[in-house]
């Protein structure tokens, strides 16, 4: 069986009893990145487990492999570094592959960055759109233009080192709509966690004065 376990984006505090209960009873876990899933096992107090690093630039025979070792019977849990599996992360692929396989899985819910931040917003989230990382060079422009035409609130991902232009060229994007409301959260869920609310018209007096550390969601409110 495949449990496709969800850990938490900052505060340790948000993991969840089920998931340290199947931590715990696993045959070994597929993570990002083993130093920080190591980190995460050893707050927890969870005896040593073994830890299949399984990432964006691994082969496919990596996911050969897991998926050699359900089909005889171990139970195997999947993590990212933080968040939900398979939301901007390579979880996707081997899930992929489990459900063609036929696989046994099972979810385990807990913390991710989009939601946690949706909540928080005071944003309509009965209807909205999330589109991840915007792409770095091609189709961005074309991405950020369609926002001036979106009924829906969208929701985005940014690193560190883009949010400032990100920022800006969504504010050139929606220049015709000054009062839209957008909604940018940083560090959620640790110490230093910041929402901030803002308007189009603010937009890039926000984004040359933003903290730069850690990564962002950014919510534009929909259009009316």
């Amino acid at each position: 069986m495949l449990s496709i376990l969800a850990t938490p984006i900052g505060n340790l505090g948000d993991i969840t009893l089920r998931a340290i209960g199947t931590l715990k009873a696993c045959d070994a876990i597929v993570c990002e990145d083993t130093r920080v899933t190591g980190s995460l096992l050893k707050h927890l107090d969870i005896p040593k487990k073994e830890l299949i690093s399984c990432h964006g630039y691994s082969k496919p025979e990596k996911v050969d492999a897991i998926i050699e070792r359900l089909q005889k019977g171990e139970h195997l849990v999947m993590v990212s570094d933080a968040g939900t599996p398979g939301i901007s992360d390579p979880g996707y692929a081997l899930v992929s592959r489990a459900c063609e396989e036929g696989i046994k899985m099972e979810a385990l819910p807990g913390a991710s960055a989009f939601l946690t931040a949706l909540s928080a917003s005071g944003l309509p989230m009965n209807q909205f759109i999330y589109i991840g990382f915007p792409p770095l060079k091609k189709g961005r422009h074309t991405l950020f233009t369609s926002f001036a035409e979106e009924k829906r609130t969208i929701v985005l991902y940014e690193s560190v080192h883009r949010i400032e232009k990100t920022l800006c060229e969504i504010a050139d994007a929606l220049v015709e709509q000054p009062e839209r409301k957008i909604v940018i959260a940083r560090e959620l869920t640790k110490m230093y966690e910041e929402i901030t609310h803002t308007t189009v018209s603010e937009l890039k007096g926000i984004a040359s004065n933003i903290t730069k550390k850690g990564e962002f969601v950014v919510i534009v409110g929909a259009e009316r």
